[in-house]
């Protein structure tokens, strides 16, 4: 190809230049084009205004990973909708709240979670189903005799992504539509490949093993497409079952969270020293914390390609690269360049260098709000800025540390402490498999945390063991920092981006040494 093809941005280009391109390996390894994909986002377009779905209207999809989904996020994105991306796991009440509160008019889903979302559309809201349906209708009727052309007009959608719900319901995350037409809108991805310094060869295979319900999987999944790349989906995900799709399509990039770095470190050693993962370029990972003694693990391991990233849905984005995490063990990375960061006390004061206060952030002039809750909108911004209400601070370098989530706040005698921290000692333990830390009622202290933990194979009975966990924090942590009680699980309730649920921690197994 030529340096200008090389240069090219935007899926609908690609889709006219280079329509015998590959664009998605679905997770039963058949083939998609990028002229085959385009022409079933067209049919999909025409298929939504049909039936009164207009510039300025929502949709949703509650999907696993598919090229149907992919194929329904570009659609929007050139109808100029809002397209919610809803999280496949959650409850049929839980969805109707989602639908209702977004006003959607209609819903796009797997044949798994038919059902769910029947039970949660509302009246008038029209459920097509990505598969053989049983009530609903199939997805070809939405596109049946829809050409397979540009439509008329193809305006910039957006994502409205709702957030995760912890301290009371989700809430979606909305912004003003551009006004541009989704050629340009695609150029926002731009500054995607240019902070983390990619070239077009990252994403020549780049694996989507993680649900693309999240902005943070969706987010580089789309980029790639954007720059002709190809898409390699996994629907469900498993240690080996990455290793193995690494290798046999020479991935080079991919969306990771902390919990998939925890459960290929536990893999046995022959079966890891015979991965190859010599293709991978480009790591990224985010979405929840990641103790530093597993990000140094992974990069033994992989090498120096992991990119860590923090940020959310509202706020802007700080990156660290591999090797300015080397050099700054435990960061999350310097703003980006279209990203302003402050730390603020609880009076809106910007604190010193190296003082722990609240972290506001904002991605260039953007403004977002909550939909239906300009309260809460205006409850998380100061001068312009947002805060999702993690806790940091700064070094002189202008690296930003996350100390933890001012909600999660344990007030132990007067005493600040953060489960992020004791969560990071934890982990740090060869026998402990995951961890999370939650405050539980003290009638000396007030509160105090109690750790619930998940034991490694090798781990001996949960007595002996939890006496070598104390002994390993006492070491390394203040006394209030210390959990007065472990409760040992088969498993804690995450989800496959490696949230904790902490809400559903049971206070069972509890185990005192």
């Amino acid at each position: 190809m030529t340096e200008e093809t090389q240069e090219q941005v935007g899926f609908r280009l690609w889709a006219v230049s280079d329509p015998d391109l590959c664009a998605i390996i679905t997770a039963e390894d058949e083939r998609i084009t990028y002229g085959e994909l385009f022409a079933e986002v067209n049919r999909i377009c025409h298929g939504l205004r049909a039936r009164g779905v207009n510039e300025g209207d929502t949709a949703a999809v509650v999907m696993h990973n598919s090229a149907a989904l992919a194929a329904a996020y570009l659609a929007a994105m050139q109808s100029g909708l809002y397209l919610v991306t809803i999280n496949y796991h959650l409850t049929t009440p839980e969805i109707a709240y989602i639908l209702e509160d977004s006003g959607a008019k209609v819903v796009l889903c797997s044949e798994r979670v038919e059902a769910t979302v029947l039970a949660a559309a509302g009246p008038g809201v029209e459920v097509f189903v990505d598969g053989t349906p049983e009530k609903a209708r199939a997805l070809p009727e939405l596109t049946a005799g829809m050409p397979a052309t540009d439509p008329e007009t193809t305006p910039n959608g957006s994502l409205m992504m709702y957030t995760s719900g912890t301290t009371g319901r989700p809430k979606g995350v909305k912004r003003r539509l551009s006004g541009v037409s989704a050629d340009k809108g695609a150029l926002t991805y731009v500054w995607l490949f240019n902070e983390f310094g990619m070239h077009r060869e990252a994403f020549a295979s780049w694996l989507v093993s993680a649900p693309m319900y999240h902005s943070a999987n969706i987010t580089p999944a789309i980029g790639a497409l954007n720059w002709g790349g190809t898409l390699v989906l996994m629907d469900g995900w498993t240690p080996e079952g990455f290793l193995q799709r690494v290798q046999k399509h020479r991935v080079t990039g991919t969306s990771m969270v902390p919990t998939h770095f925890h459960r290929l470190l536990r893999l046995p050693d022959e079966v890891r020293d015979a991965a190859d993962v010599s293709s991978l370029r480009y790591v990224l990972h985010g979405a929840a914390p990641c103790p530093a003694e597993v990000k140094q693990a992974m990069l033994d391991w992989f090498g120096p390609v992991i990119y860590e990233y923090y940020g959310s849905t509202e706020v802007g984005t700080t990156i660290a690269r591999p090797r300015e995490w080397l050099a700054h063990p435990g960061t999350v990375g310097r703003p980006a360049s279209i990203s302003t960061l402050k730390i603020l006390d609880d009076a809106g004061r910007e604190v010193a260098t190296g003082e722990t206060g609240i972290v506001y952030m904002r991605q260039g002039e953007d403004r977002v709000e909550y939909h239906n809750d300009p309260g809460k909108t205006d409850g998380s911004r100061r001068d312009g800025l947002m805060t999702v209400w993690d806790v940091g601070h700064v070094d002189e370098d202008g690296f930003l540390y996350i100390t933890g989530r001012a909600a999660e706040l344990i007030l132990v005698g007067g005493v600040n402490v953060y489960p992020a921290e004791i969560e990071g000692a934890l982990v740090a333990h060869e026998w402990i498999a995951d961890a999370g830390v939650v405050g539980a009622p003290d009638p000396d202290y007030g509160e105090v945390p109690a750790a619930h933990i998940v034991l490694h194979d090798s781990a001996p009975d949960a007595s002996t063991a939890v006496r070598a966990i104390q002994d390993h924090l006492a070491a390394r942590l203040a006394g209030p920092k210390l959990p007065k009680a472990y409760f040992v699980h088969a498993a804690l309730p995450r989800d496959p981006n490696g949230k904790l649920y902490k809400a559903r921690l049971a206070d069972t197994g509890e185990v005192r040494a």
